[in-house]
């Protein structure tokens, strides 16, 4: 018999709540769970952060959820970004991103706009800001770029 762990998000004054059950290293179901019962998501890969808000600026809160899994176009083991939202009191993808440029290293979504720390294969750090376009996340701007770990770090978890 598995255990699982809870990790809940609430949202908008518990209409809505998103949750993640885990079940061991690489089984999780994300869960919706709305005045229409709960719906679950199954993630056949370790996950590794959660985070809410409105990415697509519809006025629903969507939740990113981090994985660690390869893709069809990258076949490398790495950090992804998946976006999933609630239709109708069901879990639906948005955006399974296999790549944002840099190698993901963490994420969040601040002022409207999904944060990603990401490396490069020269040791060096950037900070980006994305924002929500028609088909998935593109790049807005910078917030630091070619900088140490630590710079990085600092331009991240800033409030700005």
């Amino acid at each position: 018999m598995a255990t699982a762990c809870l990790l809940t998000c609430q949202l908008l004054a518990g209409a809505q709540t998103y949750s993640l059950e885990t079940v061991n290293d690489s089984l999780s179901y994300l869960l919706l769970t709305t005045e229409k019962g709960t719906d679950r998501w199954r993630l056949t890969f370790p996950v590794y952060q959660m985070a809410v808000g409105d990415v697509d600026g519809d006025g629903s809160e969507d939740v990113l959820v981090g994985v660690v899994k390869t893709t069809r176009f990258d076949p490398v083991m790495a950090r992804r970004l998946f976006i999933f939202k609630n239709h109708h009191g069901r879990i639906r993808a948005l955006w399974m991103g296999s790549r944002l440029g840099g190698i993901l290293e963490d994420f969040r979504f601040r002022n409207g706009h999904v944060v990603t720390l990401q490396s490069t294969t020269d040791g060096r750090y950037a900070v980006l800001e994305h924002e929500w376009r028609k088909f998935g996340l593109g790049a807005l701007r910078f917030l630091a770029s070619g900088v140490s770990r630590e710079e990085a770090l600092a331009a991240f978890n800033s409030d700005r």
